[in-house]
């Protein structure tokens, strides 16, 4: 099984990157892990240098989870390119890091992992950041 994480260098990015290398552990699965984004870090704060990429990679790779990377750049159709690889690449599980919002914002789930949720061919997993009082 393989399991596809939405990484970005953010908090929610962390918190799906460890998400995933939980259930990769627990699955006995490998995670692939893809970083899309708009352009580079001058043009979208979502993209991964290598560095942060590197660093991500290791972290799975300590727990002993076999991962690969795919970065790529969209023209703003990241539920799009999550989708796609999720089909070209057999994956069982989907993990996506989501931010915390305010009562209006409840209201309105972003619109990348709305998509995501609704159009997954396979579970999706949908973590948050955990608060300073968890």
């Amino acid at each position: 099984m393989k399991i596809l994480v939405g990484y970005v260098p953010t908090p929610e990015g962390e918190a799906a990157l460890a998400a995933a290398a939980t259930e990769a552990e627990l699955r006995g699965a490998s995670v692939l892990l893809l970083n899309t984004s708009r352009g580079d870090s001058y043009i979208d704060a979502r993209y991964a240098n290598a560095d942060e990429m590197a660093a991500a990679e290791a972290r799975l790779r300590e727990q002993g989870v076999e991962v690969t990377i795919q970065q790529a750049v969209t023209e703003g159709d990241v539920a799009g390119a999550l989708l796609k690889a999720a089909a070209a690449e057999d994956v069982g599980l989907i993990v996506l890091g989501l931010r915390r919002r305010s009562p209006v914002g409840k209201l309105i789930l972003g619109s990348t992992a709305q998509r995501v949720l609704l159009e997954s061919p396979v579970p999706v997993l949908a973590v948050k950041v955990p608060s300073p009082h968890d």
